[in-house]
């Protein structure tokens, strides 16, 4: 074939070259994505083209941002009860929990009457350094009007927070001064603190209580460990109740001081995540002190992490009720415009092997998020007996002892929740705030009066003097709360405990307000007795007899 009839024919080759590559690449993509659009050939293509195709041929115009912001937390939801979609506005707020300081003015408040009441002032704090004091009211912010139905704990977070350095113009009604005070604050940084308490419960023992594991927890607790080794402690009190948990690395850190080396901690493992083993490194300085676990229906993530490496590894006494059984490690990942999701990637497991988390169905699962009620309604807080333990699931600890899985860590001693005097009465009096609200009332009223004392038990005296469960039923009745004498004299105990510790807890602050509540707390009394009879480290069963 001569050259001239070779160009002659490249033309038609090429063409047909393309013709059979398009018919090829047609019937593969009708055959195997079974739709005309090529693009949508994986499900993620078919978010993405659902998106754009929204955009461009919907009937209404559609604000594209708000579409995607509502559809994350709905797939996200359909995954596990902890994966979650954090939006940019609320990260920050989502995050300073676990951070060591967040910028703001230094106050604690509550919101009464549509107003911000000052309950207490950060000592060194901004607020505190202008001048401002407990029991002053916030009524402007920024020299407009903050009254009224706008003021809730989210906006007022919103007005009162900020960047460092900034400064914020508060306009305050302070009970006594005839006209507005105005203060200048400069936000700065307010610590967030991880330990609530740390005291000598006793001559012999210390008490410590966590409310979570942040980035300060482990500092924090080398702080009152010292502080307590300055008091020659003999044994510990480490309470977990209620703490949500955090970071797995603060718990790590904790549970290290109390473990001899080379004793596993927890192990993660997940579908795209090996296994890793987590071990303590035999540089604690608590290793050998008798030590109580204090843990409830509240105790959750961290905190049974915790929990599960003390009782497993046989160190010390698990305390309480069974924990809340969350037991997924959720990987934190943000996006560009500040967003953030947790997304679930492991599972958490105890030395036994046992998995802390509980049973759930993917997706919106409503039995999951019941799970406490349900258990109330079936007596779990009452009755160690209305426990179903998983017989399926046996493990052993590091001495033998069976324990189970299932979700979960159930204690070594069962305490109940206490009830004695609970009256329906109380219960409306407590859920409708009017405990709180009064005790806060009473302690603006008469401050001054209650500065002369400065120690739980001091204050306590005091306000035993004082008739406060006449005087709060009356008030009572004023809000709404129809009087009942019988019932409430028969709830007096309980009264007498919540009127006298939200006093102390507002003049005296959270520490003191514990070691009044402890004096009366059967699961604190419990751990107490099992230290003075030096039986809280586990023994090995028994040998099982041959007949």
């Amino acid at each position: 074939m001569t050259n001239n009839n070779k160009n002659r024919l490249m033309p038609f080759l090429l063409a047909l070259c393309v013709v059979v590559g398009i018919l090829i690449g047609t019937f593969y993509a009708n055959h195997f994505s079974g739709n005309k659009l090529g693009i949508i050939n994986t499900s993620s293509n078919k978010l993405n083209a659902l998106l754009r195709i929204i955009d461009d041929q919907y009937v209404d115009t559609v604000n594209m941002y708000d579409l995607v912001e509502e559809a994350m937390p709905q797939i996200l939801g359909e995954l596990d009860p902890h994966s979650a979609y954090i939006p940019a506005k609320d990260l920050e707020a989502v995050n300073s929990d676990l951070k060591g300081s967040f910028s703001g003015v230094g106050i604690q408040f509550t919101i009464q009457d549509d107003t911000i009441h000052v309950n207490n002032v950060i000592p060194g704090g901004p607020s505190e350094k202008v001048g401002m004091l407990a029991g002053d009211r916030i009524i402007e912010v920024d020299d407009s009007v903050f009254v009224g139905k706008i003021v809730t704990n989210e906006e007022a977070m919103r007005r009162l927070k900020g960047e460092k350095g900034s400064t914020v113009k508060l306009g305050i009604y302070r009970p006594g001064e005839q006209e507005i005070l105005h203060f200048s604050v400069v936000r700065g940084d307010i610590p967030v603190k991880s330990i609530d308490a740390a005291y000598m419960i006793n001559e012999r023992f210390g008490y410590i209580k966590v409310n979570k594991f942040g980035e300060t927890t482990y500092p924090e607790l080398l702080v009152a460990l010292a502080k307590l080794n300055q008091a020659n402690y003999e044994g510990l009190i480490i309470d977990l109740r209620g703490n949500t948990g955090g970071y797995m690395a603060a718990a790590i850190q904790m549970i290290n001081e109390f473990l001899p080396g080379n004793s596993l901690i927890v192990y993660t493992e997940g579908r795209k995540a090996p296994r890793e083993n987590y071990t303590s490194n035999g540089t604690g300085s608590s290793q050998g002190i008798p030590l109580v676990v204090l843990m409830d229906e509240g105790s959750a993530s961290a905190s049974e992490i915790f929990a599960g490496a003390i009782q497993d590894n046989d160190r010390g006494t698990i305390i309480g009720r069974r924990s809340f059984g969350k037991g997924l490690v959720q990987q934190p990942i943000e996006f560009s415009d500040g967003s953030a999701i947790r997304l679930t990637i492991a599972r958490y497991y105890t030395p036994s092997g046992r998995c802390i988390q509980k049973p759930y169905q993917n997706g919106n699962d409503s039995e999951y998020q019941m799970d406490l009620i349900t258990r109330y309604e079936h007596g779990e807080f009452f009755s160690a007996d209305s426990i179903k333990q998983n017989t399926k699931e046996i493990y052993h600890t590091r001495l033998g002892r069976t324990v189970y899985g299932g979700g979960g860590i159930m204690p070594d001693i069962f305490v109940p929740q206490d009830t004695t005097g609970f009256t329906s009465y109380f219960r409306m009096a407590a859920s409708r705030g009017l405990i709180i609200r009064y005790t806060l009332d009473y302690t603006d009223k008469n401050r001054a009066k209650l500065q002369q004392y400065t120690t739980p038990d001091s204050m306590a005296d005091y306000l035993k003097t004082q008739n406060l469960l006449e005087k709060f039923a009356s008030y009572a009745e004023k809000k709404g709360l129809k009087r009942r004498n019988i019932l409430m004299y028969k709830s007096k105990k309980l009264f007498d405990e919540n009127l006298y510790g939200n006093i102390i807890y507002n003049m005296l602050g959270i520490e003191a307000y514990i070691e009044y509540s402890n004096k009366t707390d059967n699961t604190v009394l419990k751990a107490l007795e099992v230290l003075e009879k030096g039986e809280s480290f586990p023994k090995a069963p028994e040998p099982e007899q041959e007949s």
